[in-house]
C-alpha cells in the first residue's frame, strides 16, 4: 500500500487536473504536505483552491492525477479515510435549533474513536455556550463550532477552506490560536485563505496558485525574500499625470516598479535612501503625488509581482 512509511507525507497530490466544461479548475497541480506542518494555498476566487482540496477531501472525482491521503487513496479505502480526516468549510450549515452540545455530539457520533463531546467544546471555548441554541451563536462562535465537529474524530489531517472569512480580527485571532494548537500536536494542515497575515502566522510552506496552477511554492520567508526587496512604496498620482518607468527604475535603490491605474507599486530594498530619491525623481518629472505610503515586503506583494493582481481580487 502506497505512503506507509513512517516519514511518508500526510498528503501527496501529483498531476491533478479537474475541467468543468470549458474552464480548467486544476491544472496539473502538485503539493506535498507532511505531518507537523501546516501548508496554505493563496490565490484568488476562482484559482482552484477550492476544487482541490474538495477533490483531497474525496468530494469531487479529479479528471487526471494522484492523490495519496495520509498512505490511502479515495476509491479503496474510503471509510478509513472519513476516520482520520477532519474538515472545516467555508461556511458549514448546522440545525439552527440544536444545541452546541447536541451538535457536537451528533457529529461525535459519525466516528469510532475520538475525544469526548465535552473536550472538544472546552477545546475551542465554547463552555458557555454548550446549552445554547446554534441559531443564537455569533459569526466566530459558529466558526468555533466547525472547527469542533471537524476535531470529533481526532483527525491526523485537517482541512481548513477559508476559515476566518467574515469574522472580525478577535474572533479571528481565536481560531488562529486553536489552529496552531492542533499543529503543535504534530497533525497536518491544508489551510486555503485570503488573509495574507493568516497565511504568514500559520503556515511552514505556502503554495500560490493561479488558474489552476502552482506559480511559487516555499516558505513565507522564502517567498518575500524572492523579491530582492525588503519593502514596497505605493505612489498615486494626480489624475492625469504620468510618469517615465524607465527612469523610475533607474532611481537608487529601486528594484522595480510596476503602475496599477493612477498608483505605482515600487520595491526598494532601503527606504531611507529610496523615498526621498523616488520624490526628487517625481519634482523633475513634473508628477502630482497625491498618496504615498510604504510597507513592508508581504506574500500579497509576491502575488502582485507574479500575475499584476492581488490575492482578494474576484
Amino acid at each position: 500500500m502506497p505512503g506507509t512509511a513512517a516519514t511518508a507525507p500526510s498528503l501527496l497530490v501529483r498531476g491533478l487536473r479537474k475541467r468543468y466544461d470549458d474552464v480548467i479548475a486544476v491544472d496539473g497541480l502538485d503539493l506535498e504536505i507532511r505531518a507537523g506542518d501546516c501548508f496554505g494555498l493563496l490565490g484568488p476566487n476562482g484559482a482552484g483552491k477550492t476544487t482541490t482540496i474538495e477533490i483531497c477531501e474525496g468530494l469531487t472525482e479529479p479528471d487526471e492525477g494522484e492523490v495519496v491521503v495520509l498512505g490511502l487513496r479515495w476509491g479503496e479505502h474510503d471509510r478509513e479515510l472519513r476516520e482520520r480526516l477532519g474538515i472545516s468549510l467555508q461556511e458549514t450549515q448546522f440545525s439552527e435549533k440544536l444545541t452546541v452540545e447536541e451538535t457536537v455530539r451528533l457529529f461525535r457520533s459519525f466516528y469510532r474513536r475520538g475525544p469526548s463531546a465535552e473536550e472538544v467544546i472546552g477545546t475551542v471555548q465554547l463552555q458557555e455556550k454548550r446549552k445554547g441554541r446554534v441559531g443564537q451563536l455569533s459569526g466566530g462562535q459558529r466558526q468555533r463550532l466547525a472547527l469542533a465537529c471537524a476535531l470529533v474524530g481526532d483527525p491526523a489531517l485537517l482541512f481548513l477552506d477559508e476559515p476566518t472569512t467574515g469574522l472580525d480580527p478577535q474572533s479571528r485571532r481565536q481560531l488562529w490560536d486553536l489552529i496552531e494548537r492542533f499543529k503543535a500536536d504534530g497533525r497536518a494542515i491544508l489551510l486555503t485563505t485570503h488573509y495574507m497575515e493568516e497565511a504568514e502566522r500559520l503556515c511552514d510552506r505556502v503554495a500560490i496558485v493561479d488558474r489552476g496552477k502552482v506559480i511559487a511554492l516555499g516558505t513565507p520567508g522564502e517567498l518575500v525574500a524572492s523579491l530582492s526587496a525588503e519593502h514596497v512604496v505605493e505612489l498615486t498620482l494626480a489624475p492625469g499625470a504620468a510618469l517615465d518607468e524607465e527612469s523610475l527604475g533607474r532611481v537608487e535603490g529601486v528594484a522595480a516598479a510596476h503602475r496599477r491605474n493612477d498608483t505605482w507599486r515600487i520595491r526598494v530594498a532601503e527606504l531611507h535612501r529610496a523615498v526621498p530619491a523616488l520624490l526628487a525623481e517625481l519634482h523633475r518629472q513634473g508628477a502630482q503625488l497625491t498618496e504615498l505610503r510604504t510597507h513592508s515586503a508581504t506574500l500579497e506583494d509576491v502575488f502582485v509581482e507574479l500575475t499584476g493582481r492581488h490575492l482578494r481580487d474576484e
